[in-house]
């Protein structure tokens, strides 16, 4: 499995591991049940702290992502369908308020942003 981290992205190493595997798993790339790489393992391979990718594993299993069995190791998280889409949903909410944060200051009215939102969309009025 393939996860790259940079020291010079400004984004945290263990930021950058959560979301690698979180996309991984959104996307279908990563199904439920399947084995990740041990901590030990994965900060070797990425030539970091355990307790980094310790983090990062820890903030996945708060978040549903994953589960640990001690002595087995963490695995992807049974996700129903549900609740994938009502993850796409919160991350689609999220980039629409960044979104609306930038149209506001960049002096777009509510209508304007709205018209601008809909020429975006896949089908949308352009």
């Amino acid at each position: 499995m393939e996860i790259y981290v940079s020291n010079k992205s400004g984004v945290p190493l263990h930021r950058q591991i959560y979301e690698s595997l979180r996309r991984k798993i959104m996307s279908g790339e990563l199904k439920g049940g399947d084995a990740l790489p041990t901590v030990r393992g994965l900060a070797r391979d990425l030539k970091i702290s355990m307790i980094t990718t310790a983090r990062a594993y820890r903030d996945l299993e708060r978040d549903g992502y994953i589960v640990t069995a001690v002595g087995r190791g963490s695995f992807v998280a049974e996700m129903s369908d549900e609740l994938k889409k009502e993850e796409r949903l919160r991350e689609a909410e999220e980039l629409l308020v960044a979104a609306a944060e930038k149209a506001a200051l960049s002096g777009l009215n509510e209508e304007e942003f709205v018209r601008l939102a809909r020429g975006a969309y896949p089908g949308g009025e352009k």
